[in-house]
């Protein structure tokens, strides 16, 4: 029987999401029929000490430590199979000003914007129109401010963005229909529309505290713009480097442009989250997702 290893929790801000996240995969590989471990890295890598060489480790953790290539490299130090991206593709793509240039130059639409210290934010061009600040390196929507009137800007709110490093990302407000594509090996799965509570934002709350819709098949988006959304969502996956699975997020302007967001090279997994909810509309049940992972992280090549 191949042994899984399920490694959640850290220590992110992303903690008790990663927690559920972990808890729920691996209720699915037991189901799944596989013979399953959890660990919790909280207390340092060395964790990873006990995990046998022909296990499967499917490291289900969220933002800093899990998205940024740190654990991806303490996997590739001690040669385990791991399931997603890794090391450097996830430092990328956990880094929004490199993830948006990379994606700038393979001609993929984003937001315009500009990477800037809080001075230069002050005085910037963007943020004298409706705006979003963003922490350059955090996910989950944690770190995220968004601007509709720039004359009334909370200065606390701005602060606390830049409490997470000197830079953050400036971008325009893109008004329109939020949507986000999962990629599960090297195809997209079903879009999902996400509607926010009405004057509110898809912020780290609403993600996780029910009011928030989200729409599997979408309702305001057409078939074609789905599709197109399903093929971006791949070239973002490729251009990145990613492995196994991610979730793009994109936004649809009033004139039926697609933006890109952001990149997710580790979703969350909870029963609320959006990829296995994508994944369910696709025919995969919570346990032959879990076989998906295992089967994909068993299969890389990345040690030769």
């Amino acid at each position: 029987m191949t042994k899984v290893v399920v490694i959640g929790g850290g220590n992110s801000p992303e903690r008790e999401v990663s927690l559920r996240s972990a808890a729920a995969v691996a209720d699915a590989a037991q189901l799944a029929g596989f013979d399953v471990m959890q660990i919790d890295p909280q207390n340092g890598w060395q964790v990873l000490d006990q995990v046998d060489v022909d296990s499967v480790v499917l490291p289900i953790l969220h933002g800093i430590g899990g998205e940024d290539g740190e654990v991806q490299t303490e996997l590739e130090q001690r040669k385990l199979m791991y399931l997603g991206s890794g090391s450097k593709a996830s430092e990328v793509a956990f880094d929004k000003w490199q993830t948006k240039q990379l994606l700038n130059d393979n001609h993929i639409l984003t937001p315009a914007g500009d990477f800037v210290t809080l001075n230069k934010y002050k005085t910037h061009i963007i943020s004298k129109s409706p705006h979003v600040l963003k922490a350059n390196r955090n996910g989950s929507s944690i770190g995220v401010y968004v601007v509709h009137d720039p004359k009334n800007i909370d200065q606390v709110k701005v602060n606390q963005v830049f409490d997470f490093g000197e830079y953050a990302v400036l971008e325009e407000l893109i008004e329109g229909t939020e949507i986000t594509v999962p990629v599960l090996g090297e195809r997209a799965l079903p879009v999902i529309e996400i509607i926010p509570p009405h004057d509110a934002e898809f912020d780290y709350e609403n993600k996780y505290n029910g009011e928030t819709q989200e729409l599997c098949p979408p309702k305001n988006v057409t078939h074609q713009l789905q599709k197109i959304a399903q093929n971006i969502a791949e070239q973002v996956h490729k251009n990145l480097g990613c492995l196994h699975i991610s979730r793009t997020d994109m936004i649809i302007d009033r004139n039926g442009k697609l933006f890109v967001l952001e990149i997710n090279t580790m979703p969350g997994m909870t029963d609320q989250s959006l990829f296995p909810k994508s994944a369910a509309i696709a025919g995969f049940s919570f346990p032959e997702l879990a076989k998906q992972f295992v089967a994909m992280a068993s299969s890389e090549k990345r040690y030769t």
